[in-house]
């Protein structure tokens, strides 16, 4: 698949007002077409002209800056232009205007970045890292989707790529060869080389798992009876007096949503309602959205204290882990109400902040968030789908020593598995759903 032919041009910077905007153009005509709104018969790669930028009829639209980027050596490897003008919506509208009227298309979103992987100029995992980078919630996952963007990933696909292709080279070779003794044929040898395979995908398979959770965060809903202390630990955590607190059970009837980010990992915090058997109307929609959270979250914090039944709480929580939720009890008004001596439960003081660090230390602990480090990309769910079907893959090949067909099948399918992380074979079909997640103009 190669890019067509059209020069695409988008906004490349956010709507609004600002100092400057960009204006970006890539393709066989991006050239021609600056030279037209420039009114200048060349443009130097790589200098920055200032330029009149002129309307059809001669009109100045804007006092601006081009930046030309010759093919192959640009971002898309296509002929490049940005356009910087000033930063008002009105006067980036007129300069997106004329140069669709000089021979551009509008950019479909990501289409910039899906051409410089058509071109070669990046893999996908470099493609999804500029998405990434861009939607970064914290300066770990910042950090981590630069790991990304410099191919770091990559590199470790392209090792288990060569990994794979000599072993498949020899286990080619005892299909053509079956009568030859080969000795580094020997079925050992094989199986100590799809072991290794399979233990380097096991280490990165555990490196992904910490950078899907520094991507999206982990939910978690605080969940308990009314009156158990739950707008208090929402404040605590964040804080800040963000939810209401009274002695009125109750006082919470919707969902209130925060994220604060501790060490790194983003926690998405979710306050319900108190679950009760409600007879006030509104209270009971407040609840049939605690169930919703519920259902959504990743992690249940179930709140508790000593002067709270919960009986109907205990229920929806047997249901959360039955659904394979992680559940962390925390048992609240400890300054209230002092455990006793050796209380294995977990205490925390919401409204006097007792316990709420080691909390937070705890919550981190349960999603098993070791942190940031040099190995750590911001994986997609996608990659550790290929990661786990490669190894499936491989763990099926273990099984067919001996038979050089099946094995061979088993193995070419692993490999496939391993090249739609990086877009190293036929990915077609995973290229609209990858790039139309971007934002227009990159």
């Amino acid at each position: 698949m190669k890019p067509d032919g059209d020069t695409i041009a988008a906004v490349a910077t956010p709507p609004g007002r600002g100092a400057v905007a960009i204006v970006r153009l890539s393709g066989p005509q991006a050239y021609a077409i600056a030279c037209k709104l420039s009114n200048r018969s060349s443009l130097p790669a790589r200098t920055p002209v200032r330029s009149w930028l002129t309307a059809e009829d001669g009109s100045v639209i804007d006092d601006g800056l081009l930046f030309y980027f010759p093919a192959p050596r640009s971002f898309t490897g296509e002929e490049v232009v940005e356009i910087h003008g000033h930063g008002g919506p009105v006067v980036v509208e007129m300069l997106l205007e004329r140069v669709l009227e000089l021979g551009a298309r509008l950019a479909r979103p990501g289409e910039f970045s899906e051409r410089a992987f058509l071109n070669g100029k990046i893999d996908l995992t470099q493609a999804e890292a500029i998405a990434d980078l861009i939607d970064a919630s914290s300066r770990s996952a910042a950090r981590a989707a630069v790991q990304g963007l410099s191919g770091r990933f990559a590199r470790v696909v392209d090792e288990l790529d060569r990994q794979l292709t000599r072993l498949r080279v020899y286990v080619e070779a005892a299909i053509d060869f079956v009568d030859e003794p080969i000795d580094f044929l020997a079925e050992g040898e094989v199986a100590a080389g799809i072991n290794q395979l399979r233990e380097t995908i096991a280490h990165w398979l555990a490196v992904g798992e910490q950078g899907l959770l520094l991507r999206h965060g982990v939910r978690v809903a605080i969940v308990g009876a009314p009156n158990v202390g739950k707008s208090s630990l929402l404040n605590a955590l964040l804080g800040e007096e963000r939810a209401i607190v009274t002695d009125l059970p109750g006082t919470t009837r919707d969902i209130v949503r925060e994220s604060i980010v501790v060490d790194g990992l983003t926690l998405h915090l979710l306050d319900t309602a108190g679950i009760r058997l409600a007879n006030d109307p509104v209270e009971q929609i407040g609840v049939a959205r605690t169930h919703q959270a519920i259902e959504q979250a990743d992690l249940i914090l179930w709140l508790r204290a000593p002067d709270v039944e919960d009986d109907r709480v205990a229920a929806v929580i047997d249901g959360a882990k039955e659904a394979g939720k992680w559940v962390v009890e925390v048992w609240n008004k400890a300054d209230r109400f002092p455990p006793p001596a050796g209380d294995e439960r977990f205490w925390i003081a919401a409204q006097t902040n007792q316990g709420v660090p080691e909390l937070l230390s705890r919550l981190r602990q349960v999603v098993g968030f070791r942190g940031v480090d040099d190995e750590v990309w911001l994986a997609r769910q996608r990659h550790l789908d290929a990661l786990r079907r490669a190894d499936q893959l491989l763990m099926e090949a273990n099984e067919q020593l001996g038979q050089w067909e099946l094995l061979a099948e088993a193995l070419r399918l692993a490999h496939d598995a391993l090249g739609e992380i990086t877009g190293k074979v036929d990915a077609d079909r995973l290229l609209g759903v990858i790039f139309s997640q971007f934002c227009i103009g990159k």
